[in-house]
């Protein structure tokens, strides 16, 4: 039911770097017909860095690792793309629907590959207000057992950030801030947490990666890669979204894995195109950390 194409394969059969990319972010995550444009630049972002980009998605009964310009469409196009965690990864290959994959299932599958890399926007986490619904992304646990690396621009700012690092301290999800000492806040610069370790360079957390291989240690290495001050979005607009976003979806009954596709949503409805511009800057600049990083592993 792994379906690797030619050039995925063969890049990993010689040991030349690959990175793994997820598709929720383009069925669900971005408008159309943007979509489909992004999702272009983010691979040819990952080419022009020296890898080979392998974004995953399922369809026709089989997960797809690396998408031809037909299915990168067709994921991009289709209404009927269901969000897929691991969890509904085997339903939905029974009854052959077009999936796309989210971080824990993306992270999962390249794992299973043999990809070392994996670029996304941000991670999800502990929901706000989930000490009361325990309204958990299965982000987190998934990350606690797959050792990969994932570069990603934080945890997303819509969520409760500091129960987030938590989880992620429990589970033995070693955190690095690329350049920094502060965790990237997704659409904005600083999350407004310290991060438990600083990394300068690409070759730094590939010695990172090897160093836990070595030790037998199942985790992932969470590559937190800021956005400039001046690339993020304006604060004061971001907060005022989130919390209008917050409460349409609590009066809407809206939870669980629909939550965050409805608010980010409502971002890129209210924001005069600024949350789309951000996501898409952070998006390619991860991309790039990962190619750099796939490169300094294969070397």
């Amino acid at each position: 039911m792994l379906r690797v194409t030619d050039e995925v394969a063969t890049a990993l059969a010689e040991g030349r770097p690959v990175v793994a990319l997820e598709s929720t972010i383009i069925a669900h995550g971005l408008p159309r017909p943007d979509n489909l444009r992004i999702a272009g630049e983010i691979e040819g972002v990952v080419r022009a860095g020296g890898a080979v980009p392998a974004t995953i998605a399922v369809l026709d009964g089989q997960v797809r690792v690396g998408l031809d310009p037909a299915a990168l469409a067709e994921i991009a196009g289709r209404d009927d793309v269901v969000k897929l965690g691991v969890r509904d990864l085997g339903p939905a290959l029974v009854r052959r629907l077009p999936g796309a994959t989210t971080v824990a299932s993306t992270a999962h599958v390249a794992a299973l590959a043999g990809i070392s890399v994996f670029a996304t926007g941000g991670l999800g986490g502990v929901h706000r207000g989930a000490s009361a619904s325990f309204d958990e992304s299965a982000d987190l646990t998934a990350l606690s057992g797959t050792p990969i690396v994932v570069v990603c621009a934080g945890v997303k700012s819509i969520l409760d950030v500091g129960a987030t690092l938590e989880r992620l301290e429990t589970l033995s999800v070693p955190v690095l801030g690329f350049g920094t000492d502060r965790l990237a806040g997704f659409y904005l610069a600083d999350a407004g947490h310290a991060v438990p370790w600083r990394v300068e360079s690409a070759e730094e957390v590939a010695r990172v990666l090897e160093a836990r291989r070595g030790l037998g240690l199942p985790q992932a290495v969470v590559v937190a890669n800021p956005l400039p001050p001046d690339e993020q979005m304006d604060p004061a607009l971001h907060d005022r979204v989130l919390a209008e976003a917050l409460a349409a979806a609590e009066a809407a009954g809206i939870g669980g894995k629909e939550a965050t596709p409805f608010i980010l949503g409502r971002f890129h409805a209210e924001t005069g195109g600024e949350s789309l511009r951000a996501n898409v800057t952070l998006v390619l600049r991860n991309a790039a950390l990962a190619a750099r990083i796939a490169g300094a592993l294969a070397a």
